[in-house]
């Protein structure tokens, strides 16, 4: 089971969410719940798991948690689409 947690948010975050939602997109804040994604986006019936990492940060500040390893694993396993998005670019590139 996830368990809340005051989470970090990425500083691109906000910025990344606006770009997604005047794309049309529905946003689901995740972040708060430990081991998991940062976001759940819907559009057109299409789901993803987000998980938003700073594309200013230097690899190793970007590298997944263990939490957000497993999550993205198991949410794999079960046929779940999940992106990591770095920056705006990445949205236009991956969220399709």
């Amino acid at each position: 089971m996830r368990n809340y947690h005051r989470a970090r948010v990425d500083d691109n975050q906000k910025a990344i969410v606006k770009y997604l939602r005047l794309h049309n997109w529905y946003i689901l804040h995740t972040h708060p719940l430990k081991n998991a994604c940062d976001l759940i986006c819907v559009k057109n019936g299409l789901t993803i798991a987000v998980e938003i990492k700073d594309g200013a940060k230097k690899p190793s500040k970007r590298a997944l948690s263990p939490g957000e390893t497993e999550f993205r694993d198991e949410w794999l396993a079960a046929g779940g689409r999940w992106e990591l998005i770095e920056s705006e670019n990445d949205v236009n590139k991956k969220m399709t």
